[in-house]
C-alpha cells in the first residue's frame, strides 16, 4: 500500500522472472500472509515493505520455502556477492506470472486456531493507520461469506489505505499516534493500534481510563492462558521483552524461548 511498492515488486517479479523462474503474485497483504502463503505453497517468498518507517521508505523482506528465515548465515550474503559481481544472464526460456488470492485460506487458517466459544461480544475501535490492516482486518475480524462470525463489533479508525500516512505516522508503539487513537475512539471499551505491516499492535484495554498495557504484560497474559491449554509448549519472545515474561513462562510449565526482534532468524 506505499506508492512505492507496486513498481518495486513489479520490478522485482520481472527480474526472477527473467531468470526462468515462474512468481505467484499475491496482492496485497501482511507480512504475516507472505510467511503463510511460503509456507502453504512450499516456496520461497518475497514483500515490499517498510514496517512502521516513514512512508519514504521502502524494502523487501524475504524468506526460504516454508517461512524459514533469510538472514546474514542464510542467504543475504549470497545476494550481496551476486550484486558485487554481477548475475550471468539466463539463457533459458523465461519464467512467467500469474496472480493468486491466498487471503481467504489465510483468514481461514486464523480463524481455525482461536476458540471462540464462550467469548463474550466486545466492541473495538481499530486504527489501521491507513496501513495494510485496512485490508487485513475486514478480511479476518469481519462477518466473511461462510466463516464462523466473531463476537465483535469493529468501529474502523483510518481504514483507508494511503501509504502517505496523512493521519499519523505508521508506528502505534509511539505516545503520538496513541493518543491520536485514543480521540477518535474515547467512547469505545477497547482499542487496538497496527503499524503499517497490520504485523505489530499496541493496545488499550480501558479508554475510559487512557490504560495503555505495555507489550511484555500482554505477551505474559497470552501465554499464561496458552500454557493453561497446553502445558509444557515453548514460548517464543524477542530480547526487548520485560525478563518477568520468561519468569512467567517458566512459573507456568512452559519454555521460554528468546529470539531477536523481528524476523525470525
Amino acid at each position: 500500500m506505499r506508492s512505492t511498492s507496486v513498481p518495486l515488486s513489479a520490478a522485482f517479479m520481472d527480474g526472477v522472472t527473467s531468470q526462468g523462474h515462474n512468481v505467484i503474485d499475491a496482492g496485497l497483504g501482511s507480512t504475516d500472509l507472505l510467511y503463510f502463503a511460503s509456507g502453504w505453497l512450499g516456496l520461497p517468498g518475497a514483500v515490499f515493505t517498510a514496517s512502521h518507517n516513514p512512508a519514504q521508505y521502502n524494502g523487501i523482506k524475504l524468506c526460504q520455502a516454508g517461512a524459514k528465515p533469510v538472514g546474514q548465515d542464510t542467504g543475504l550474503r549470497d545476494i550481496r556477492r551476486m550484486l558485487d559481481q554481477g548475475i550471468p544472464p539466463h539463457t533459458g526460456a523465461p519464467g512467467s506470472a500469474s496472480a493468486q488470492d491466498l487471503l481467504s485460506e489465510y483468514t481461514a487458517y486464523l480463524r481455525s486456531k482461536v476458540d471462540l466459544s464462550g467469548i463474550r461480544r466486545l466492541r473495538v475501535a481499530v486504527d489501521a493507520g491507513n496501513g495494510m490492516a485496512g485490508h487485513m482486518v475486514p478480511a479476518v475480524l469481519g462477518h466473511a461469506a461462510g466463516a464462523q462470525t466473531l463476537p465483535l463489533d469493529i468501529v474502523p479508525m483510518y481504514f483507508e489505505l494511503d501509504g502517505s500516512f496523512p493521519n499519523h505516522e505508521a508506528n502505534p508503539s509511539t505516545r503520538a499516534t496513541w493518543w491520536t487513537s485514543r480521540r477518535r475512539s474515547a467512547k469505545w471499551a477497547r482499542t487496538s493500534g497496527w503499524r503499517s505491516t497490520a504485523t505489530r499492535t499496541a493496545a488499550s484495554w480501558s479508554t475510559r481510563t487512557a490504560t495503555r498495557y505495555p507489550p511484555s504484560a500482554i505477551v505474559a497474559l497470552i501465554a499464561t492462558r496458552e500454557l493453561a491449554k497446553h502445558p509444557g509448549s515453548a514460548v517464543v519472545y524477542n530480547v526487548i521483552t520485560s525478563q518477568a515474561v520468561p519468569e512467567i513462562i517458566t512459573e507456568n510449565g512452559g519454555i521460554p524461548v528468546r529470539c531477536r526482534v523481528g524476523t525470525r532468524s
